[in-house]
Protein backbone atom coordinates (compact mmCIF):
# COMPACT_ATOMS: atom_id res chain seq x y z
CA UNK A 1 0.00 0.00 0.00
CA UNK A 2 1.00 3.38 -1.15
CA UNK A 3 2.23 6.12 1.10
CA UNK A 4 -0.41 9.21 1.32
CA UNK A 5 1.06 12.10 -0.22
CA UNK A 6 -0.02 15.03 1.88
CA UNK A 7 0.71 18.57 2.88
CA UNK A 8 0.57 20.41 6.41
CA UNK A 9 -1.27 23.31 6.82
CA UNK A 10 -0.50 25.78 9.99
CA UNK A 11 -2.92 28.67 10.64
CA UNK A 12 -1.00 31.38 12.64
CA UNK A 13 -1.74 34.52 14.72
CA UNK A 14 1.01 36.55 16.14
CA UNK A 15 3.37 33.72 16.57
CA UNK A 16 6.69 35.04 15.42
CA UNK A 17 8.11 33.28 18.54
CA UNK A 18 7.39 29.63 18.16
CA UNK A 19 6.51 28.79 14.51
CA UNK A 20 10.05 28.37 13.02
CA UNK A 21 10.39 25.76 15.80
CA UNK A 22 7.57 24.31 14.53
CA UNK A 23 8.65 24.79 11.27
CA UNK A 24 11.90 23.41 11.25
CA UNK A 25 10.52 19.95 12.87
CA UNK A 26 7.88 19.32 10.36
CA UNK A 27 8.90 15.88 8.29
CA UNK A 28 8.17 17.03 4.62
CA UNK A 29 9.63 19.09 2.20
CA UNK A 30 8.75 22.92 2.81
CA UNK A 31 7.06 22.94 -0.15
CA UNK A 32 4.32 21.15 1.04
CA UNK A 33 3.92 23.37 4.09
CA UNK A 34 1.63 26.22 4.11
CA UNK A 35 0.82 28.81 6.43
CA UNK A 36 -2.11 31.13 6.79
CA UNK A 37 -1.34 34.26 8.37
CA UNK A 38 -4.48 35.30 10.03
CA UNK A 39 -3.84 39.11 10.20
CA UNK A 40 -1.04 38.91 12.70
CA UNK A 41 0.46 42.43 14.12
CA UNK A 42 4.08 41.00 14.07
CA UNK A 43 6.21 39.17 12.15
CA UNK A 44 4.56 36.35 11.49
CA UNK A 45 4.32 36.24 7.79
CA UNK A 46 7.82 37.66 7.04
CA UNK A 47 9.35 34.79 9.74
CA UNK A 48 7.08 32.07 7.70
CA UNK A 49 8.45 33.29 4.09
CA UNK A 50 11.84 33.37 5.61
CA UNK A 51 11.36 29.30 6.62
CA UNK A 52 10.89 28.76 2.73
CA UNK A 53 7.37 27.52 3.22
CA UNK A 54 4.05 28.88 1.43
CA UNK A 55 2.45 32.00 3.47
CA UNK A 56 -0.95 32.83 2.31
CA UNK A 57 -2.10 36.59 4.11
CA UNK A 58 -5.35 36.97 5.49
CA UNK A 59 -6.22 41.27 5.07
CA UNK A 60 -7.26 41.58 8.83
CA UNK A 61 -7.92 38.85 11.60
CA UNK A 62 -10.53 36.78 10.54
CA UNK A 63 -10.23 33.82 13.11
CA UNK A 64 -8.99 30.39 13.13
CA UNK A 65 -11.95 28.54 11.43
CA UNK A 66 -11.08 31.27 8.29
CA UNK A 67 -7.48 30.80 8.46
CA UNK A 68 -8.04 26.73 7.87
CA UNK A 69 -10.96 27.22 5.26
CA UNK A 70 -8.59 29.63 3.09
CA UNK A 71 -5.80 27.02 3.51
CA UNK A 72 -8.35 24.28 2.66
CA UNK A 73 -9.33 26.47 -0.89
CA UNK A 74 -6.17 26.86 -1.77
CA UNK A 75 -5.40 23.19 -1.50
CA UNK A 76 -8.50 22.04 -3.42
CA UNK A 77 -7.11 21.26 -6.61
CA UNK A 78 -3.45 20.32 -5.22
CA UNK A 79 -2.26 16.39 -5.99
CA UNK A 80 -2.55 15.59 -1.81
CA UNK A 81 -4.23 12.55 -0.36
CA UNK A 82 -5.11 14.70 2.52
CA UNK A 83 -4.04 17.46 5.06
CA UNK A 84 -2.40 17.87 8.33
CA UNK A 85 -3.72 20.46 10.22
CA UNK A 86 -1.26 22.00 12.93
CA UNK A 87 -1.30 24.37 15.53
CA UNK A 88 1.89 27.02 15.27
CA UNK A 89 2.59 27.09 19.54
CA UNK A 90 4.35 24.52 19.64
CA UNK A 91 1.94 22.36 21.82
CA UNK A 92 2.14 19.56 18.86
CA UNK A 93 4.73 17.39 18.14
CA UNK A 94 5.38 17.15 14.70
CA UNK A 95 7.31 14.13 14.36
CA UNK A 96 3.69 12.60 15.40
CA UNK A 97 2.43 13.34 11.75
CA UNK A 98 3.88 9.73 9.73
CA UNK A 99 1.46 8.11 12.63
CA UNK A 100 -1.52 9.91 11.88
CA UNK A 101 -0.64 9.35 7.95
CA UNK A 102 -0.28 4.96 8.81
CA UNK A 103 -3.63 5.63 10.86
CA UNK A 104 -5.73 7.10 8.28
CA UNK A 105 -4.20 4.52 5.73
CA UNK A 106 -4.35 1.33 7.37
CA UNK A 107 -8.29 2.00 9.18
CA UNK A 108 -9.31 3.76 5.89
CA UNK A 109 -9.91 7.10 7.94
CA UNK A 110 -10.93 9.80 6.21
CA UNK A 111 -10.38 12.20 9.52
CA UNK A 112 -8.05 10.96 12.15
CA UNK A 113 -8.24 13.68 15.52
CA UNK A 114 -5.27 13.68 17.83
CA UNK A 115 -6.75 13.44 20.92
CA UNK A 116 -4.43 14.63 23.50
CA UNK A 117 -3.03 12.96 26.17
CA UNK A 118 -1.31 14.81 29.12
CA UNK A 119 2.53 14.45 30.07
CA UNK A 120 3.25 13.15 33.19
CA UNK A 121 3.43 16.20 35.95
CA UNK A 122 1.00 18.61 33.83
CA UNK A 123 -2.65 19.13 33.78
CA UNK A 124 -4.79 20.53 31.45
CA UNK A 125 -6.60 23.85 32.37
CA UNK A 126 -9.70 22.98 34.36
CA UNK A 127 -12.12 25.35 32.65
CA UNK A 128 -10.66 23.88 29.02
CA UNK A 129 -10.99 20.60 30.14
CA UNK A 130 -14.69 20.94 31.39
CA UNK A 131 -15.61 22.77 28.02
CA UNK A 132 -13.39 19.91 25.97
CA UNK A 133 -15.42 16.78 27.43
CA UNK A 134 -19.15 18.94 26.60
CA UNK A 135 -18.33 19.66 23.37
CA UNK A 136 -16.73 16.32 22.29
CA UNK A 137 -19.90 14.66 24.08
CA UNK A 138 -21.84 17.12 22.35
CA UNK A 139 -20.40 16.80 18.73
CA UNK A 140 -20.34 13.35 18.85
CA UNK A 141 -24.25 13.19 19.59
CA UNK A 142 -24.47 15.29 16.55
CA UNK A 143 -21.88 13.49 14.16
CA UNK A 144 -22.95 9.95 15.16
CA UNK A 145 -19.48 8.56 15.37
CA UNK A 146 -17.51 8.86 18.64
CA UNK A 147 -14.86 11.59 19.25
CA UNK A 148 -13.40 12.20 22.60
CA UNK A 149 -11.47 15.29 22.00
CA UNK A 150 -13.45 17.78 19.45
CA UNK A 151 -11.19 21.06 20.20
CA UNK A 152 -8.30 18.98 19.17
CA UNK A 153 -6.40 21.07 16.20
CA UNK A 154 -3.99 18.73 15.55
CA UNK A 155 -5.61 16.51 12.83
CA UNK A 156 -5.45 14.16 9.19
CA UNK A 157 -8.14 15.43 6.92
CA UNK A 158 -8.60 13.67 3.27
CA UNK A 159 -8.88 15.19 0.48
CA UNK A 160 -12.53 14.11 -0.18
CA UNK A 161 -13.24 15.91 3.10
CA UNK A 162 -11.52 19.14 1.91
CA UNK A 163 -13.38 19.13 -1.21
CA UNK A 164 -16.67 18.04 -0.42
CA UNK A 165 -17.71 19.58 2.70
CA UNK A 166 -19.01 23.71 2.68
CA UNK A 167 -17.98 24.67 5.93
CA UNK A 168 -19.58 28.25 6.94
CA UNK A 169 -18.16 29.47 10.04
CA UNK A 170 -14.73 31.07 10.90
CA UNK A 171 -13.61 30.58 14.57
CA UNK A 172 -12.99 28.29 16.62
CA UNK A 173 -16.38 26.61 15.50
CA UNK A 174 -15.16 25.56 12.25
CA UNK A 175 -12.96 22.51 14.43
CA UNK A 176 -16.55 20.83 15.53
CA UNK A 177 -18.53 21.91 11.81
CA UNK A 178 -15.70 19.63 9.93
CA UNK A 179 -16.84 16.90 12.29
CA UNK A 180 -20.35 17.29 12.23
CA UNK A 181 -20.79 17.39 9.13
CA UNK A 182 -18.19 14.80 8.07
CA UNK A 183 -19.70 12.04 10.58
CA UNK A 184 -23.30 12.73 9.41
CA UNK A 185 -22.22 12.46 5.57
CA UNK A 186 -20.41 8.93 6.48
CA UNK A 187 -17.28 9.60 5.96
CA UNK A 188 -14.91 7.39 8.55
CA UNK A 189 -13.38 9.39 11.55
CA UNK A 190 -10.83 8.03 13.65
CA UNK A 191 -9.11 9.15 16.75
CA UNK A 192 -5.24 8.67 17.63
CA UNK A 193 -3.41 9.74 21.01
CA UNK A 194 -1.22 12.73 20.98
CA UNK A 195 1.05 14.21 23.73
CA UNK A 196 0.25 18.02 24.26
CA UNK A 197 1.86 20.16 27.24
CA UNK A 198 0.36 23.20 28.84
CA UNK A 199 3.02 25.57 29.54
CA UNK A 200 1.26 28.59 30.18
CA UNK A 201 0.28 29.67 26.48
CA UNK A 202 -2.65 32.86 26.89
CA UNK A 203 -5.52 31.24 25.17
CA UNK A 204 -6.94 33.16 22.12
CA UNK A 205 -9.89 31.45 22.62
CA UNK A 206 -12.63 33.86 24.53
CA UNK A 207 -14.75 31.43 26.59
CA UNK A 208 -18.09 33.39 26.71
CA UNK A 209 -17.98 34.24 22.65
CA UNK A 210 -16.98 30.95 21.23
CA UNK A 211 -19.29 29.07 23.61
CA UNK A 212 -21.99 31.14 21.98
CA UNK A 213 -20.59 30.63 18.47
CA UNK A 214 -20.53 26.51 19.44
CA UNK A 215 -24.10 26.69 20.63
CA UNK A 216 -25.31 28.48 17.42
CA UNK A 217 -23.88 26.15 15.12
CA UNK A 218 -25.44 23.34 17.13
CA UNK A 219 -28.36 24.67 16.65
CA UNK A 220 -27.91 25.60 12.95
CA UNK A 221 -26.71 21.57 12.57
CA UNK A 222 -30.40 20.52 14.17
CA UNK A 223 -31.92 21.57 10.73
CA UNK A 224 -28.61 21.32 8.60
Amino acid sequence: MRNLKFAVLIPAYNEEKDLPHVLSRLPCEKKNIIVVDDGSNDSTAAVAAKCGVTVLRQGKNLGKGAAQRRGFEYLKDEPYDGVITIDADGQHDPALIPQFLKKARDGNYDIVVGTRVLEPGTAMPLIRLLTNLTTSLVVSLMSGQRIRDSQSGYRYLSARVIRNIPLTTSRYQTESEVLIKAGRQGYRIGEMPISTIYSGQKSNVNKFIDTMRFIGLCIKSLWG
